[in-house]
């Protein structure tokens, strides 16, 4: 771990970033119970599902548990200090956590009583959010882009996920990229960002290095946090995720199937 924080801050320094002084604020954010989830589908998800998948919410008394809240801490005083409300998680190759890591840090930092979360399944090619979930494939972002579905009817509230709504990715495509870069999804982000002062809007994205999705989309996002797997997320590629992230703010590293010995 300590090699990849290395390569990390090589790669900061070789960019020429400027360590940010925090601006603290002062938010005022709208208690969840204003939000109106009227016209939001609502849908059931078991216990047992979200425990089989690692999701938090099947498991609220663990050591895994208590990893998430520490990660919300930290990610709502960087969010805070700058006044950002969009999040976008990713990581530097497949299958090293990221969308589990996205499920988990919304459900917690929906957990706080001033926040409310909207996660949006933005990995068009393989949207894989609802099965984590439990949930029955529907809808999602890429009927949005390219059917012109409105917004209302693809949203989906699992019922035991507090303050909690999903956006499925819908139909997998193959010209994610230049979906993701469209005119129409800037201004879906726009709306997402603006619309209720207390939301914060969660992304999971595809991989930085195996597609060009994260890339297209970094720029409308506030910030982003990498996903790397120990033991498998080499240093190249954790250095080369970062370097491509720089058109926006990364907030640091998760590192997933950490050894705590």
């Amino acid at each position: 771990m300590e090699r990849i924080k290395e390569a990390l801050e090589r790669a900061r320094q070789e960019r020429g970033d400027a360590p940010q002084t925090a601006r603290p604020t002062t938010p005022a954010p709208m208690s969840p119970t204003e939000i109106n989830y009227t016209q939001t589908r609502t849908t059931q998800t078991a216990s047992g599902v979200l425990r089989s998948h690692r999701v938090i919410a099947g498991m609220p008394h663990s050591d895994f548990a208590d990893s998430y809240k520490l990660l919300r801490t930290q990610v709502l005083q960087r969010l805070t200090e700058n006044d950002w409300n969009v999040l976008a998680i990713t990581s530097p190759g497949e299958d090293e956590g990221k969308t589990l890591t996205a499920i988990n840090l919304a459900i917690s930092l929906a957990m706080e009583v001033s926040y409310t979360v909207l996660l949006v399944d933005a990995n068009l090619r393989h949207p894989s959010i609802h099965e984590h979930l439990g949930i029955a494939a529907s809808k999602g972002l890429s009927n949005y882009l390219l059917d012109d579905v409105p917004l209302p009817e693809l949203l989906v509230h699992p019922d035991n996920l507090e303050h909690v709504v999903i956006l499925p990715g819908g139909r997998a495509v193959q010209n994610s990229a230049e979906l993701l870069n469209s005119p129409k999804m800037a201004h879906l982000v726009e709306e997402l960002k603006n619309r209720y002062p207390s939301r914060i809007v969660i992304f999971d994205l595809p991989p930085v290095l195996s597609a060009a999705d994260a890339l297209s989309f970094a720029p409308y996002v506030d910030a982003a946090l990498l996903v790397l797997e120990e033991g498998k997320t080499s240093q190249d590629d954790a250095r080369r995720a970062v370097e491509l992230l720089d058109c926006t703010n990364v907030l640091g590293t998760v590192l997933n199937k950490a050894n705590r010995d």
